[in-house]
């Protein structure tokens, strides 16, 4: 099944985003090989392709995990959280509906 892994930024989080980004984008990339990456993105802090020194206020990932609680295990381990990147994350089941 898909989990939706829904994350919030603290404030001026930017430098920390980019010091973890290589290790964040590892594990994306490792999903994907698998087949198990939906869809994966931040959320610009402003409404703008590049939001430069305005950053992001969030990230989404929607992919396939077995169960809840692997979905949840595999977000905790986020090299973001450990960076201090996410206020936030929660992770809830999605049901892929369209395309």
């Amino acid at each position: 099944m898909y989990y939706a892994i829904i994350s919030e930024d603290v404030e001026n989080s930017l430098q920390n985003r980019l010091d973890a980004r290589p290790a964040h984008l590892e594990r994306l990339k490792q999903l994907n090989h698998e087949g198990r990456l939906l869809i994966a993105g931040p959320h610009p802090a402003i409404d703008c392709e590049d939001p430069g020194e305005a950053g992001f206020s969030g990230s989404l990932v929607v992919a396939e995990f077995a169960s809840l609680a692997d979905a949840q295990a595999w977000a905790d381990k986020d090299p973001y959280i450990a960076a201090g990147v996410y206020a936030e994350v929660k992770v809830k089941p999605y049901k892929k509906v369209l395309p």
